[in-house]
C-alpha cells in the first residue's frame, strides 16, 4: 500500500528516470560552461571555481537520483527489475569510475578552493582525476545522451515535485558559489600575480 501510494505521489521508476534525466540535461548544460573555461584557465579560473561549486549540489542529486536506481534495483523492487539492468560493462566499469572519479574531481577542487592552493599533491589529483574522469563520462553521456528526450516527457505523476528538487539544487548551487566568490577572487588574484597576467 505504502509503494503504490508513493508511486501516485512521485511517479516510481518513470519519475526516477524522468528526474535523472532533467538533472542530467541540465549538467551537460553546466559542464559545457566549466568545460569551455578550460581553454583559458589563468584569465577564466573565477568562472571555473564558481561553476565548480555551483554543480555540486547538482552533481549530488543526480549521484543520488541514479545511486537510487541502483538500490531499488538490487532490493528486488519489481518495476525496477522490470526495467532491468544497464549494459555490464557500463555497471561494472563505467558506472564506477564516474562515481569514484566525479567525488574525487569535485571534492579536490573544493579543497583547492578552501585551501587557496595552485600547486602541489592535490592539484595533480584534480588533474589526474579529471583525465579518467572526462574519459568516462564521455562513454556515459554517448551511451545515455539518445534517450533523454523521452525520458523527459516520460507521462508520469511528481513533474512538479521533481522541477522544484532541480530548482533547489541549482538554487543551493549559485548560493554556495556566491558565498565562495571571496575565495574564488583570492586563489584568481594569486594566479594572476604568479603569472603575471590581467586577468580582466
Amino acid at each position: 500500500m505504502l509503494e503504490r501510494i508513493r508511486n501516485r505521489v512521485l511517479g516510481g521508476s518513470d519519475g526516477n528516470e524522468q528526474l535523472t534525466a532533467i538533472v542530467a540535461t541540465l549538467l551537460l548544460v553546466l559542464l559545457a560552461v566549466e568545460g569551455a573555461t578550460l581553454l583559458n584557465m589563468r584569465s577564466l579560473l573565477t568562472v571555473h571555481a564558481f561553476v565548480g561549486v555551483l554543480l555540486v549540489p547538482v552533481v549530488a542529486l543526480k549521484l543520488g537520483s541514479t545511486g537510487w536506481r541502483m538500490a531499488r534495483y538490487y532490493l528486488g523492487s519489481d518495476e525496477y527489475v522490470r526495467r532491468g539492468p544497464p549494459n555490464i560493462v557500463l555497471r561494472a566499469v563505467v558506472a564506477p569510475l564516474v562515481v569514484v572519479t566525479t567525488i574525487v574531481l569535485f571534492g579536490t577542487g573544493v579543497a583547492l578552493l578552501v585551501l587557496g592552493q595552485r600547486e602541489g599533491a592535490i592539484v595533480g589529483l584534480h588533474k589526474a582525476s579529471f583525465l579518467v574522469w572526462f574519459l568516462a563520462m564521455t562513454v556515459h553521456v554517448l551511451t545515455r545522451v539518445i534517450r533523454l528526450p523521452r525520458a523527459i516527457r516520460l507521462p508520469s505523476p511528481g513533474l512538479a515535485l521533481r522541477v522544484g528538487v532541480v530548482s533547489a539544487s541549482l538554487a543551493t548551487g549559485l548560493a554556495l558559489a556566491t558565498i565562495s566568490l571571496p575565495a574564488v577572487d583570492q586563489l584568481q588574484d594569486h594566479v594572476t600575480e604568479h603569472v603575471g597576467v590581467d586577468p580582466h
